[in-house]
């Protein structure tokens, strides 16, 4: 379910507030290659599967980056906020990565608003935001993450 938010006093007033679960993610190991040729890291315990399968994780994993990256289309649709003309990326001031990633496995982000403060010209949003691994123990990753929403 869509968390609507149609004004920067609304943001405010959803401070404290678990906003959301997205929804699940399969990570596939094309996926997985795509990242690793876009970043240049062609670590065995990413893009090799038979060497991989004898490694400490029992198969290839996901880089963390790459988990910390999906967070934009794990929270599609979790909050829309009405009336901006863009939103940006401005940040993220803690991550933490507390499991692999099983490449094969699903995943999925819940996130609380943490902050929300006026800027010129918008609002600047602090969420926390919980990667979930769907039947693991763990979740899979912790961020905090800075939007700018510009009216």
């Amino acid at each position: 379910m869509t968390t609507q938010v149609n004004s920067i006093d609304e943001l405010q007033a959803l401070i404290g507030t678990h906003v959301g679960y997205g929804e699940y993610l399969t990570v596939t190991q094309e996926a997985v290659n795509q990242f690793a040729d876009a970043t240049g890291d062609h670590q065995w315990i990413h893009v090799d599967p038979v060497r991989a399968a004898a490694g400490p994780f029992g198969g290839p994993i996901a880089h963390g980056y790459m988990t910390l990256s999906l967070i934009p289309v794990l929270l599609n649709g979790v909050m829309q906020v009405a009336g901006v003309k863009m939103g940006v990326n401005y940040g993220t001031n803690k991550v933490r990565f507390t499991s692999p990633v099983p490449v094969g496995s699903q995943v999925r982000a819940g996130s609380t608003l943490v902050a929300a403060e006026a800027i010129p010209g918008g609002a600047q949003v602090t969420m926390d935001v919980v990667i979930e691994i769907k039947d693991a123990p763990k979740p899979a990753c912790f961020a905090q993450i800075v939007t700018r929403y510009y009216t």
